[in-house]
């Protein structure tokens, strides 16, 4: 910790530089943390109490929620604290938290998605072998697996990021402590640094992608083999919303973080960053809700349960 001596808090500016907007994006983004945390638990609890849906594909997907949850309950209330506070300080061992579990439950979530991708691709491409292949006991490897590997990602990145030195100055032109402002405020070469994320990112998103691209290869030559038009159209619906998370979710990051340090630009990514913090884990649970039948199908049931016995 020697290294560090020189700074032991940081100040977070976050959207300090539009003041005029502070209390209309402390509403919006306390509207969007309230409907992230009732749609992601929500999404838990349906799954849970309604049996049609103890499947693999909604066991991996109520992880997906529970790590949405998560993930914008690191960044979230911080932020919406500092929306009211004159100096919003962050001490150097709250900042490497903050980092660790948000690269933990970031990464968690890319290699969720690509587990998902496997499911789709053995549910469609292999259905008469689906419950064998995915078993109970392999859905649970899986998704320990994926958080896993999440941690040793994230303390990897904590380990390179944090053990630089900090030493001339402490405010972070961010809302939360994220990689690239914290490069940008070392004082350290940063060269190794950048090597190893940019590494590790690659390998991990790319490998993620790379999976979920040949699982949907096999998928759609399984479904051109589908000859009514209505099977396509079932086949197809299933993976749509995996689909559109899957686009939104590295889209956004493959953005962020695989680029030259050279073209950053705070401003910029401090609105890239509050799409992929804040609002991505909002939309993934409506997507869900919305794009799928049977979990509309269950919602339905549940309002039709809870009205009745509100009416009788």
């Amino acid at each position: 910790m020697s290294n560090h001596s020189k700074v032991t808090e940081f100040i977070l500016l976050g959207f300090s530089n539009h003041p005029e907007l502070q209390s209309l994006l402390f509403m919006m983004f306390l509207v969007i943390y309230i409907i992230t945390v009732l749609g992601n638990l929500g999404m838990i609890l349906l799954i849970k109490i309604d049996s049609r849906l103890h499947t693999p594909m909604y066991f991996f997907l109520s992880n997906l929620s529970l790590v949405d949850f998560c993930y914008s309950s690191v960044i979230a209330p911080n932020m919406l604290v500092n929306f009211w506070v004159e100096n919003p300080v962050i001490s150097f061992n709250e900042c490497a938290t903050q980092f660790f579990f948000f690269g933990s439950f970031a990464g968690i979530e890319g290699f969720l998605l690509a587990v998902m991708a496997y499911d789709r691709y053995v549910a469609i491409c292999k259905p008469l072998l689906y419950t064998v292949t995915m078993s109970p006991r392999l859905n649970v490897l899986l998704v320990l697996a994926t958080y896993l590997a999440g941690f040793i990602n994230a303390s990897i990145h904590t380990g390179f990021t944090f053990q630089l030195s900090f030493c001339h100055s402490n405010v972070i032109n961010h809302f939360f402590c994220d990689t690239p402002p914290l490069l940008k405020l070392s004082c350290s070469d940063t060269h190794i640094n950048e090597v190893v994320i940019f590494a590790f990112a690659s390998f991990n998103e790319l490998s993620c992608l790379l999976t979920i691209l040949i699982s949907y290869l096999y998928i759609l030559i399984a479904i051109l083999r589908i000859h009514s038009a209505e099977g396509r159209h079932k086949a197809f619906s299933t993976c749509a919303s995996h689909l559109m998370v899957v686009t939104i979710f590295f889209g956004t990051i493959l953005f962020m973080y695989l680029r030259p340090s050279s073209s950053y630009s705070m401003d910029q990514d401090k609105v890239v960053s509050v799409f992929y913090t804040v609002v991505i884990p909002m939309l993934n649970p409506l997507i869900y809700s919305l794009r799928n039948k049977e979990v509309k199908a269950s919602l339905g049931k549940i309002f039709k349960t809870t009205s009745f016995h509100f009416c009788t």
